[in-house]
């Protein structure tokens, strides 16, 4: 194994990836970035990987995993870690464990939310998106916001009827959990003011899960939350703590990242016209299409770990204590993992990809993000083609969970028509 010196170029290349203007397409950035410093070293301590195998391999290899307070320790121009981050500063996350506690903890949520609790979620998500849709055109005018009409509406519905969160309450959870998503982003890009509300979305957050949790103990229902305080392991279960930690990552997860699919998918179709025409011929390449959004265009752009003994990557010396920083987006996009990787395709088979993390950190609420995601695209795709795009996306300023902020559409021109 080689040691890989600190090179100040390519700190001064990571801070371009995190350009405000690079967010509406940062993937010829990131091509660049693999194809020039696929292991790089910016500054002591902290290693960026961008090509898929080596990603892979770090998600999988226990010498990395979680610091107790890896947020704290990054830097300005660095990335702060794209999971866990968002954790209440006295509630234990599951994606901030290493096992055994990470064992433990995901082995009762798992108890709870289960894959069958996920497939019963079916009826009730398609009713979801069948009304959202039918409230969205039926505003002013003919066109319509896709991200507030469905895209944000129906995993923030589908989540929080999941946990039991009452209708009332759910725009503030929104609120709460973009504060909370765009802590994920570098210090430097985070103004004073963003960090008070950041700071005060925990404390509402948590207290306001904390206030839940008397009466679902009392009288226990049908919801996650529930569920949650109500599984056990050989005598163990989820302390208050936890329990919080968990909701308010279910909460955020549940629909933060959603959303960016669900709009990234349309976005994606309605860019690519042939491919909107294939689907729309052949509806069976549904879910294939939504795992080609996950590897074309993931919500997550990054992931990090923290080494927890000296290891090798891709040939190089990571020392105990060091930051690994992960490009997700390059390495989704990496000519190793399939060909033609920046073309869009919904007839590729694309299973493997790091949208969901890989590992034991693996995200346990895919299941669900597919479903919506594919129960949404299926009942969108008799109206896409005869849509398109008005004006410019508009994203959201965030670079670790990125994602569009309004894509407005409009009826298209008829064809022939004068």
């Amino acid at each position: 194994m080689s040691e890989l010196p600190v090179s100040p170029d390519d700190l001064r290349a990571l801070a371009t990836l995190f350009a405000p203007g690079i967010v509406a397409d940062p993937y010829p950035a990131y091509a660049r970035w693999r194809a020039e410093r696929p292991v790089a070293r910016p500054r002591e301590r902290l290693y960026v990987l961008s090509r898929f195998a080596d990603c892979e391999a770090v998600l999988a290899d226990p010498a990395f995993g979680r610091a107790e307070d890896d947020g704290a320790r990054l830097g300005p121009g660095q990335a702060r870690a794209a999971a866990g981050g968002a954790a209440a500063p006295n509630a234990r996350s599951m994606l901030r464990l290493n096992p055994p506690d990470h064992t433990r903890l995901r082995r009762l949520v798992s108890r709870a939310f289960t894959p069958a609790r996920v497939r019963e979620l079916s009826p009730r998500v398609a009713t979801l998106t069948a009304e959202l849709l039918d409230g969205a055109r039926d505003g002013p005018g003919e066109q319509f916001d896709l991200i507030s009409g469905l895209a944000l509406p129906l995993p923030v519905a589908v989540i929080s009827e999941l946990l039991g969160i009452p209708p009332g309450d759910r725009a503030r959870l929104v609120t709460w959990s973009a504060a909370l998503a765009r802590a994920l982003d570098p210090g430097f890009l985070i103004t004073d003011e963003e960090r008070q509300r950041q700071r005060a979305a925990l404390d509402e957050f948590a207290a306001y899960l904390r206030a839940l949790l008397p009466a679902r103990r009392r009288s226990p229902g049908g919801d996650l939350i529930s569920a949650l305080i109500g599984v056990h392991d050989s005598g163990a279960s989820l302390t208050e703590d936890e329990l919080i930690g968990m909701c308010m990552l279910l909460l955020i997860a549940g629909h933060e990242t959603t959303r960016s699919l669900i709009g990234g998918a349309v976005l994606a179709l309605l860019r690519n016209p042939a491919e909107l025409a294939a689907l729309a011929a052949d509806p069976s390449l549904t879910e294939q299409a939504v795992e080609e959004v996950l590897r074309y265009d993931p919500p997550v752009q990054m992931v990090s770990r923290f080494a927890l003994r000296s290891a090798e990557v891709a040939g190089v010396t990571v020392p105990a204590g060091s930051f690994v920083l992960m490009l997700a987006g390059a390495a989704n996009r990496d000519a190793a993992l399939c060909a033609d990787p920046d073309r869009f395709s919904v007839r590729r088979e694309a299973r493997r990809h790091l949208a969901f993390g890989h590992g034991i950190h693996f995200c346990l609420g895919a299941p669900l993000a597919r479903l919506e995601a594919a129960i949404a695209l299926r009942q969108l795709l008799p109206l896409l083609p005869r849509l398109r795009i008005r004006g410019e996306p508009e994203w959201k300023p965030n670079t670790v969970l990125r994602g569009l902020e309004h894509l407005w559409l409009e009826p298209a021109p008829v064809a022939g028509a004068r």
